[in-house]
């Protein structure tokens, strides 16, 4: 009989586990075919999602948790999850039931019948969401599929199913900066996807930000791709050409006798735009020696307090 990993990253969802689990609970009294472990990560939160865990730990011996340190961050609660499941097949999906737990059947069936080595999902509205958030995220899947070489799917969740075999090729992969909507992508394996309307929260509120949002789409871009620096270089060649003809121009100017007229306005507004990129420039360099630096330290991706 095949066991089914169910991976949940959790920061501050003490309103929501208790519905998770009782969803879930029904899905595997449905699949009573497979086996079921869920591993409850716990994000170091501040409220009481760990005891929660715990109690239902106590009631029920498919259910485990991992508790961090501190707040390491959802990819490195995903890699956890990862690393610590023990089933055939894992899947992961948030404990806010914006992931919903019915697909999973159908999920399984794709793997197991017709031979997919992962199910992904994606949402095809952002009913709910802000439009102005809705419209950036579109962006961003727009920009990365355009600069990088990794596919990655607009709409694209983290709630995937996949065989232990590409669960052991991302566990793999020990970077410390991680984007794992890149690295599914990187990894290959024959991917079918599933696409469902957006769900809202069952109950307690996001902790993706705009602000945070915005850094997270930062580390995607540079951990996937160097288009940026190619782009600071290139500008940075366009601009050397463009000041070298300037240059010829001014002299020949000078030799035919046409005087120059100097503004000192429209000179301060070149340098200052000059200097602007120049330093925009060396900011794309700054975020890849930053993350080159945080990756030869070599500091595992996250610690483990306790573990049931």
């Amino acid at each position: 009989m095949d066991k089914i990993s169910v991976v949940v990253p959790c920061y501050n969802e003490e309103k929501v586990i208790p519905l998770f689990y009782e969803e879930m609970k029904q899905i595997m009294d449905k699949m009573n075919y497979a086996r079921f472990e869920i591993i409850f990560v716990d994000d170091g939160s501040k409220d009481n999602t760990l005891q929660i865990a715990k109690n239902l730990k106590a009631v029920d011996e498919r259910v485990r948790y991992i508790s961090f340190s501190k707040n390491f961050g959802k990819e490195a609660a995903i890699f956890a999850g990862l690393e610590n499941s023990t089933g055939d097949y894992v899947v992961m999906m948030d404990a806010d039931l914006q992931d919903p737990p019915a697909l999973l059947e159908e999920m399984y069936h794709y793997v197991i019948e017709e031979g997919y080595d992962s199910v992904a999902t994606r949402r095809v509205t952002r009913e709910g969401e802000p439009k102005l958030r809705s419209f950036f995220a579109r962006r961003f899947y727009h920009l990365m599929n355009r600069i990088s070489k990794t596919d990655i799917v607009d709409g694209a969740r983290d709630y995937r199913l996949m065989k232990k075999q590409m669960v052991d090729a991302i566990v793999n992969m020990k970077e410390y900066n991680r984007f794992s909507k890149g690295i599914f992508g990187w990894v290959g394996f024959k991917t079918k996807w599933l696409e469902y309307n957006n769900v809202e929260r069952a109950a307690g509120e996001t902790k993706w930000s705009f602000r945070k949002l915005l850094f997270y789409s930062f580390d995607g871009i540079v951990a996937f791709s160097t288009m940026p620096l190619g782009i600071a270089s290139f500008s940075g060649l366009f601009l050397c050409l463009l000041s070298f003809i300037g240059i010829i121009i001014v002299m020949i100017r000078y030799l035919i006798g046409v005087k120059s007229a100097y503004g000192w306005s429209s000179m301060t507004c070149i340098i200052l735009f000059v200097s602007g990129f120049q330093l925009f420039c060396m900011g794309v360099l700054g975020q890849y020696l930053a993350k080159t630096y945080l990756e030869v330290k070599d500091r595992p991706i996250y610690i483990v307090r306790e573990k049931g």
